[in-house]
């Protein structure tokens, strides 16, 4: 009963918009373990618009928009054509401040701060 509960939290989680990690829980700062981050692509914009993460941590892009979008910061990511209802995913292995666009809706901007 207790794991089904925490995996539902960790769903609800997901789907709001939040971490994997269970209240309560060490999280990746704490452990050490990578984290996962995630970015909503809906009325045309990146929620949240910054992001600050670790070096080793997911983030992945859901697109909840009637539109396909892309997550692309020249040079060091792109997620390419990510489909309404879609998701895209990107693990950061470097430390920086990665600026990106929607290569569609280039007034779609958002920001990727690794640690």
């Amino acid at each position: 009963m207790r794991r089904a509960a925490s995996v539902a939290a960790a769903l609800l989680a997901l789907v709001v918009g939040g971490t994997t990690q269970a209240a309560g829980a060490a999280g990746p700062a704490a452990s050490g373990a990578a984290g996962t981050h995630t970015v909503v692509m809906e009325n045309l914009r990146f929620m949240p618009e910054t992001i600050e993460i670790r070096r080793g941590d997911t983030v992945v892009w859901v697109n909840r928009d009637l539109v396909p979008h892309t997550a692309t910061a020249q040079g060091r990511f792109d997620s390419g054509n990510v489909a309404p209802q879609a998701s895209w995913k990107h693990v950061f292995a470097s430390a920086g401040t990665l600026p990106y666009i929607c290569r569609y809706h280039p007034t779609m901007k958002g920001q990727v701060i690794v640690r």
